[in-house]
């Protein structure tokens, strides 16, 4: 007794077209499932890989960051620059902090001394806000339209930060209905199917032995929360019933699809999570976002490979930038050309 669903293409031309839209789900789950399959298995050598092509080049140009950031505040004190290019200076200095904050590819101490120049410039611009509040409060009209720069920038980082927190939600929200729906539906087909197979039911003593061993299959895919081959052997169940790929009625055919698609979308997630943790460039992360679900672990690696190769560049650029900065007469001739 085989409990497969068949789904060949003659096959396929004997059901209904509710059916058939049934069998298509199951394709592009078992795809999906091959899918998942293929990068859990190649995760850890994937991450292995990345790591040491990755993680020496991107060290080396965050302790080149630090450089610069280091360089350029003494430049503050060692050299008579004009009002506008200190301003500059203070500028990309903030910025290096801001980028290096956190950092895991810096020691502690150079972190500490990252932590200290964030929070100074941080004040600074606490200080600048207050500064300019005050300066407009001789005139209310005018103060209601004036935003400063950093108010401005401000603005923009705190609605870029609800923006992606608006989107995680949307994405929890719907992991969450997905995952509540497949669980719901767990339950209801593990109950159906056993009672239609239980073998207490079954006289024939060889029938019994089958449906025992297939209840055990059943309950193991309960424990493992495999839908999936749960809905698969309901549809076969249903069919020997009924002798007939037409015999599911359209409220059977509506669940199975409802079901169908929430363990598609489950494993959607699941496969996007783990590439998503994988890959660690906005350039990987954008070829992932054009792959829409088909970036396949080659492609991966080849990304791998062109992100070492831009970072090493990037690293080639900052380190001829830093021992520019590193003379005076240098540090003038980045400032103006404004390439600092």
């Amino acid at each position: 007794m085989s409990f497969e669903l068949e789904t060949t293409p003659h096959a396929i031309l004997d059901v209904s077209p509710q059916h058939r839209k049934l069998n298509v789900l199951i394709d592009q789950i078992e795809q999906q499932k091959r899918l998942l399959l293929a990068w859990q298995t190649a995760k850890d050598e994937i991450r292995v890989y990345s790591q040491k092509a990755l993680m020496p080049a991107y060290r080396e140009l965050y302790s080149t960051l630090y450089e610069q950031m280091q360089i350029l505040w003494n430049s503050l004190s060692y050299y008579d620059l004009s009002k506008s290019d200190r301003a500059v200076v203070e500028d990309k200095i903030q910025t290096l902090a801001r980028l290096l904050q956190g950092s895991h590819l810096l020691s502690q101490k150079q972190l500490d001394e990252v932590e200290k120049m964030y929070a100074y410039y941080q004040q600074a611009d606490e200080y600048s806000k207050k500064k300019t509040k005050k300066k407009n409060t001789d005139s209310f009209d005018q103060s209601e339209n004036i935003e400063s720069p950093a108010d401005e920038d401000w603005n923009n980082d705190q609605y870029q930060q609800a923006k992606e927190q608006a989107k995680l939600k949307r994405q929890q929200a719907k992991q969450a209905q997905a995952e509540k729906l497949v669980n719901q539906s767990l339950k209801i087909v593990y109950l159906k199917i056993a009672s239609i197979i239980h073998p207490d039911r079954e006289l024939d003593e060889s029938k019994r032995v089958e449906k025992t061993e297939l209840l055990q299959r059943v309950n193991e895919a309960y424990d493992q929360e495999d839908l999936f081959f749960l809905l698969k052997l309901q549809l076969e169940v249903e069919q020997s019933k009924t002798g007939s790929n037409k015999g599911l009625n359209a409220e059977q055919v509506k669940f199975y699809q409802q079901a169908l698609e929430a363990q598609s979308q489950a494993l959607k997630i699941q496969i996007q999570e783990l590439i998503n943790f994988l890959v660690w460039s906005n350039k990987a992360k954008i070829a992932v976002q054009k792959s829409k679900g088909r970036l396949n672990i080659t492609d991966l690696y080849k990304q791998i490979d062109a992100d070492v190769s831009a970072v090493k560049q990037q690293l080639k650029a900052e380190k001829q930038r830093l021992s520019f900065m590193e003379k005076e007469s240098g540090l003038e001739m980045l400032l103006e050309h404004g390439v600092l």
